[in-house]
C-alpha cells in the first residue's frame, strides 16, 4: 500500500510544541517501522535537516504553493500525479478539500470551539469550517484521547467506530533524570521550585497557579517555562499584584535539552489546565522521576492515571493543596509515575496509526 502523508506540521519549525511535536515524533516513528507499505511525505517546503532521511520506502514530495495548499495545490496533485497514494493521512486538522482516495485526518482537540475568543474572527472561522469538512469527509479520524474522541462525536456526529484514539508518548532518549546546575543558574532558579512548562495562554490557567503558589511557604520558587502565546498579559500583572517578582521565574522558550533538567531538578511539575487534548509534558515529567500535579479534567486523567495528584483547576485552594500533597508524598508519586510512563511509546502510536490507515483503505 502506498500511503501519502501531509507532514507540514512537522516541518514548520525546530521549536516544536503541540501538533508540531506530534507530527514530528509520529513521522519519525513511522520512518522506523518495519513494514511493506511505502510512504510519500508531502511538504510545501524542502524537509528540515532533522526530519527522517529518505529510504527505499520513505520519500518526500515537495510541491511549493504560497496559499490554500490543502484547498487547491494538494488536491490537484492527488488527482493528476501518478503514482497516486492508496490512502492519504493529514497530520493536522486540515485534509485536502477534494481527494480521489480515502482520507484520514488527525484532530488533536476541539479547544478552539470552547474558547473562540482566543482567536481572531478570521482564524476561528477558517479553523471551524476547514476542520468540519475534514472530519465529515474523512474515512477515519485519528485523535489523541478518549476525551477528544467524545468531543468530536458531539460536535460533528461522526460515527464512533470511525474515530480511533492513538495515545501519544515522549522522547524516551531525551527525557531521563538529569542534573545540571548550570541550567538553573542560566535562568536564576533556586531549589526547591515548582515547574510549569507550556505555552502562556488562558487555557493553561497560569494565573490561578500563581495565586495558588502565593499561599505556599516562602521557601519555594515557581518556574514558568514556555513561550508567550496569546492573552498572556494578565499573568505578569498577577505576579506584580502579589509582589512575587522575586519568587516567580519566567524563562520564556527553553531549549529541548534543557527541559529534562528543569523537570528533574523541580520538586513537582504542575499543569492546572482548563483544557488539554493530551499533555505530553506530564509524561516527560514522570519519566524524569518528578511527581505531577494535574487538573482532573479533559484528557489529563487518561495520561496521568493513578500517578497524578489531581486538582480542581478553578479552585485556588485545590491547586495549593495539590502542590503540598506532591511534596509530602513525593516518593510515592515518583514511583507511580515511573510505572505509568512505561505504558506509552511512539512506536505503539505509529503502529496504531498504520492499522487505522489500513482499515480506511479496506473500508473504501
Amino acid at each position: 500500500m502506498l500511503i501519502g502523508i501531509d507532514a507540514n506540521e512537522a516541518n514548520l519549525t525546530d521549536k516544536r510544541v503541540g501538533v508540531n511535536q506530534y507530527a514530528y515524533e509520529l513521522l519519525t516513528a513511522i520512518s522506523n517501522l518495519r513494514t511493506e507499505h511505502k510512504f510519500v511525505i508531502y511538504l510545501k517546503n524542502k524537509p528540515r535537516e532533522d526530519l527522517p532521511k529518505e529510504s527505499d520506502n520513505f520519500k518526500y514530495r515537495v510541491i511549493p504553493f504560497p496559499k490554500f495548499w490543502t484547498q487547491t495545490r494538494l488536491p490537484f496533485d492527488l488527482f493528476f500525479h501518478f503514482s497516486r497514494p492508496d490512502v492519504f493521512f493529514s497530520m493536522g486538522h486540515y485534509a485536502p478539500r477534494f481527494s480521489p482516495v480515502p482520507t484520514v485526518v488527525a484532530i488533536m482537540d476541539l479547544g478552539f470551539l470552547e474558547s473562540p475568543e482566543q482567536f481572531t474572527a478570521k482564524d476561528f472561522n477558517q479553523l471551524k469550517s476547514w476542520t468540519e469538512y475534514s472530519v465529515k469527509k474523512a474515512a477515519k479520524v485519528i485523535t489523541i484521547s478518549d476525551f477528544s474522541k467524545q468531543k468530536i462525536i458531539e460536535a460533528y456526529g461522526k460515527n464512533p467506530g470511525d474515530i480511533v484514539t492513538t495515545l501519544l508518548s515522549y522522547n524516551e532518549k531525551l527525557f531521563v533524570p538529569i542534573h545540571n546546575n548550570q541550567v538553573l543558574k542560566k535562568y536564576g532558579i533556586n531549589k526547591p521550585y515548582f515547574l510549569f512548562l507550556g505555552s502562556l495562554k488562558p487555557s493553561k490557567n497560569i494565573d490561578s497557579l500563581i495565586r495558588a503558589f502565593d499561599k505556599l511557604d516562602d521557601q519555594y520558587q515557581l518556574v514558568i517555562a514556555g513561550k508567550k502565546a496569546w492573552l498572556f498579559g494578565e499573568i505578569f500583572k498577577t505576579v506584580e499584584e502579589l509582589r512575587l517578582q522575586d519568587k516567580v521565574v519566567f524563562t520564556d522558550f527553553v531549549e529541548e535539552w534543557e527541559k529534562p533538567v528543569l523537570m528533574t531538578e523541580s520538586i513537582a511539575f504542575v499543569l492546572p489546565s482548563l483544557y488539554e487534548g493530551f499533555g505530553i509534558p506530564v509524561l516527560e515529567a514522570m519519566a524524569c522521576h518528578t511527581p505531577v500535579v494535574v487538573s482532573a479534567v479533559a484528557s489529563l486523567p487518561e495520561v496521568a492515571g493513578e500517578a497524578g495528584v489531581y486538582i480542581e483547576p478553578k479552585s485556588i485552594e485545590s491547586i495549593t493543596a495539590g502542590m503540598q500533597k506532591a511534596v509530602s508524598d513525593r516518593e510515592k508519586f515518583v514511583k507511580l509515575g515511573q510505572k505509568r510512563v512505561k505504558l506509552f511509546s511512539w512506536a505503539k502510536c505509529a503502529q496504531q496509526t498504520i492499522l487505522c490507515l489500513e482499515t480506511a483503505m479496506a473500508k473504501n
